[in-house]
């Protein structure tokens, strides 16, 4: 298991999903710390199916790290917060910071709307 306090914003880690108690990698877009929760990582889905038009592939050179194996798509509209290293399983990859904040704009975009 990742230590949970060294996921940062742009690590991929594969995580459970609650809703579905599924596996899946997920990216890191935000680590705020709240007084009485501690950190939570907000994290944003990451799928290989290609039919969501508004997902976000990632290319070879959007990761600082190894890529994931297959291409892969974010999905910025899916997004789920853990609060426990419970859930997260395991340390995949990272991606480079243009990538990142492309990927946060586009989930804040759905925020406001």
């Amino acid at each position: 298991m990742t230590a949970f306090d060294d996921l940062n914003r742009g690590v991929i880690a594969w995580a459970t999903d609650p809703l579905s108690d599924k596996g899946w990698p997920m990216l890191v877009v935000g680590t705020p710390q709240f007084p009485a929760h501690g950190v939570q990582l907000i994290t944003a889905l990451i799928s290989t199916k290609t039919y969501h038009e508004e997902s976000l592939t990632l290319r070879e050179e959007d990761y600082s790290g190894e890529p994931l194996g297959t291409r892969s798509h974010v999905l910025p509209w899916s997004l789920v917060t853990f609060n426990s290293a419970a859930a997260v399983d395991f340390y995949m990859t990272s991606l480079v910071t243009e990538r990142l904040e492309a990927v946060a704009t586009t989930a804040s975009s759905y925020l406001s709307s």
